[in-house]
Parts: C-alpha cells; structure tokens; sequence
C-alpha cells in the first residue's frame, strides 16, 4: 500500500496564498502546516463566544484584549482564528498577534 505525503505549508507560504486570493471564499485556517476548513458556526456558538468575549473584556479591562476569531500566528506553521483569545493590547499601529503577545496569565 502506498501511503500519500501530506504537503506541509509555512505562515508565510499561507500569506501568499491569501494574497493570492487562491483561498477566496474558503473559511480556512493553518493548523500545523495543514490548512484546515473551519466548521461554520451556528446560532448558540456565535450567541455564547459572543457573551463570553464581552464578559472577559468587562472582568479584565485595559489589562489585556479580547479578540475574537481572529488569526494568531504560532510559530512558522500555525495561523488559528479562535473563537477567543485573550492577549496583551496590541497599540496603535499593530494589527496582528503573535505568540509573544498571548497572555501567560492576567492577575486581578
């Protein structure tokens, strides 16, 4: 039996397919040099990471953002859009996360 190899992509590979508009119309993302087609999002899942997102940005304030489905770069191979993420504010001018901007932990 032959085994087919899975072609791995980088974050900037991804980038450039974006750019490209090869991945228009696809709700994608890239997890581990994979692209992955994202589940869509029903009515409950949309209503609760909704609440959830404005509950944390009430409980920790200006100590950290809330973004919500929005790209993360992980590494060279990892770009998700998670339902929630809780980060360090990004400042003007910057309109992208990375791991580095990801919160260890925010304290009360």
């Amino acid at each position: 039996m032959v085994q087919a190899a899975i072609a791995k992509f980088k974050v900037d590979d991804y980038h450039r397919m974006i750019d490209a508009g090869i991945l228009d119309g696809r709700n994608v993302e890239l997890l581990e040099g994979v692209i992955t087609e994202m589940a869509p999002q029903g009515t409950s899942h949309a209503y609760y990471s909704d609440e959830s997102g404005d509950y944390l940005s009430e409980v920790l304030g200006d100590r950290a953002k809330i973004r919500e489905a929005k790209p993360i770069t992980l590494g060279d191979s990892s770009e998700p859009e998670p339902d929630i993420s809780i980060v360090q504010p990004l400042g003007l001018g910057r309109t992208h996360t990375y791991l580095h901007n990801l919160e260890d932990g925010v304290g009360t």
